[in-house]
């Protein structure tokens, strides 16, 4: 019986993924599943279904390492009538629950695109300010909140984080030192972050240990470029999560991801429920990873 409700479910997600493919039907429908309307009436519902989804996942293998594109607070915010703002602060509280989901499940590893090198070059002034500031309140939050320090999670934030305000590099700073002797649960935020930037920072250096004559041209392989990476202390992630509606990668860990599961969904960043994380574990479940096999 269990089987067959799976497998209609399967079913009926289908239908409803190859019915969102047209037009007129998917722009009413993301407008109603992202207003704030449906995201009161989930909320109700979610409990249940949460709860259920949690035992499942539990009977399977859980992924040690998810990375989530956080996109759509913009969107949210225009859906829902509110300020630009608003959406981002709304996208940050978001981002503290999915921390205290992930934690829940005792999966060891979440790693988040916070802020990329082109939106430092594409966004006005005044949108950085207001994402600065949210970046500060949230780091320093993090470091205070006493759960983190009780669950043993470290905190790192990795990119070209000399292009980030002395304000946003103190709290970063602050963050890490006081989380830094922690080995259980590590979480890594993506700020001033590009993947094409972080292959090229690897390569200059392997070019230049090359040039001093360290390390040999036959030597230079997959390896050397890995342990130079922002990411050398971390596994690749196994499941790879974007919220609204874009399937796209967005230059995030382009080098870590090529053999991670990737899971899409159109909901978009503020309205991500727990229900959304465990129908996304569930999907990376229920694959077959076959890392070129």
């Amino acid at each position: 019986m269990g089987r067959m409700r799976k497998s209609l479910g399967r079913r009926i997600d289908y239908l409803a993924k190859w019915l969102l493919r047209f037009r007129l039907v998917s722009i009413p429908a993301r407008a109603v599943a992202n207003s704030s309307y449906a995201w009161s009436f989930i909320s109700r519902t979610d409990r249940i279904r949460a709860n259920r989804l949690r035992d499942r996942l539990k009977d399977g293998e859980l992924p040690q390492h998810i990375s989530i594109i956080m996109d759509g607070n913009r969107r949210f915010a225009w859906n829902s009538n509110i300020e630009r703002d608003l959406g981002h602060r709304r996208g940050k509280e978001k981002l503290r629950e999915v921390m205290d989901w992930i934690l829940d499940l005792e999966i060891p590893y979440l790693t988040v695109y916070a802020l990329s090198t082109e939106n430092i070059n594409e966004r006005s002034p005044g949108e950085l300010d207001s994402l600065y500031d949210l970046y500060v309140a949230g780091l320093n939050e993090i470091a205070d909140d006493p759960q983190i320090h009780e669950r043993g999670v470290r905190v790192q934030a990795m990119g070209r984080l000399e292009m980030l305000p002395e304000r946003v590099r103190a709290a970063i700073s602050n963050a890490q030192s006081r989380t830094e002797s922690y080995t259980d649960f590590l979480f890594t935020v993506c700020l001033a972050y590009g993947g094409r930037e972080e292959i090229v920072d690897a390569v200059r250096e392997v070019a230049a240990a090359h040039a001093k004559g360290d390390l040999p041209l036959e030597s230079i392989d997959t390896m050397q470029i890995s342990s130079r990476m922002y990411t050398a202390d971390l596994p690749d992630p196994d499941l790879v999560i974007r919220t609204s509606g874009e399937e796209r990668i967005s230059n995030f860990l382009l080098w870590q991801i090529a053999y991670s599961e990737l899971h899409f969904t159109d909901v978009f960043w503020p309205s991500f429920s727990k229900v959304d994380l465990y129908e996304a574990i569930e999907s990376y479940q229920s694959r077959r990873r076959r890392y070129g096999g």
